[in-house]
């Protein structure tokens, strides 16, 4: 993942198991994200569904990568290349971090999430509109409820409220036009085509 770019990425759970068990699996799961994803990585959206996630976020500006990676001691200039992989590794060390803690809490052994995250890059407002939607949407997709706002484990109703949150909520409703029109675009039926559908 490069410096600068949006992306959209998701993961699910090995087989038939479940990421999130319990409500307070969710919350950790932010919180291990915060913890190693949102100092190298904005976020801008997310869904948390029982056996899968998403998330649209942009990956910081190199500036910014090369002094998140800093270690204590004489200042390395780290390659693109490297910032990527090491990008890479804070998701790898998510993942792993809240596998350890999962696999303790419920007795279980050996990986939680598919061995490879997918990601797409979201180059356009048209394009981030539509990752954001399909988010939001996507419980409403799978049956868990009948409206989008009333799943949860997702972003959209933070993203209407002023409470304090790490998700760029400014930033969002700015691509959108306005709070009225980020509400009116998820009115709309999410496009069944899309190609994450198959998560």
């Amino acid at each position: 993942m490069l410096p600068g770019n949006t992306y959209h990425v998701y993961n699910h759970a090995n087989g038939r198991e479940n990421l999130f068990i319990e409500e307070k699996n969710y919350h950790f799961f932010l919180q291990k994200l915060s913890d190693y994803i949102l100092p190298v990585c904005n976020l801008f959206a997310h869904c948390l569904m029982p056996n899968h996630f998403h998330l649209l976020i942009e990956v910081k500006q190199e500036e910014e990568l090369q002094k998140a990676y800093q270690l204590h001691g004489p200042t390395v200039i780290f390659k693109q290349e490297e910032l990527e992989l090491k990008v890479s590794k804070s998701f790898a060390n998510m993942f792993s971090s809240y596998t350890q803690s999962f696999n303790k809490v419920y007795h279980r052994k050996g990986s939680l999430f598919m061995p490879s995250m997918k990601t797409e890059i979201v180059e356009t407002d048209e394009s981030f509109c539509k990752v954001v939607h399909y988010l939001h949407a996507n419980p409403v997709h799978h049956g868990f409820v009948k409206k989008l706002d009333q799943w949860m484990h997702s972003s959209y109703q933070i993203l209407l409220s002023d409470s304090v949150t790490e998700i760029r909520r400014n930033e969002v409703m700015n691509i959108f036009g306005s709070r009225e029109a980020f509400i009116k675009y998820h009115q709309q039926d999410i496009d069944i085509k899309t190609k994450w559908v198959d998560e």
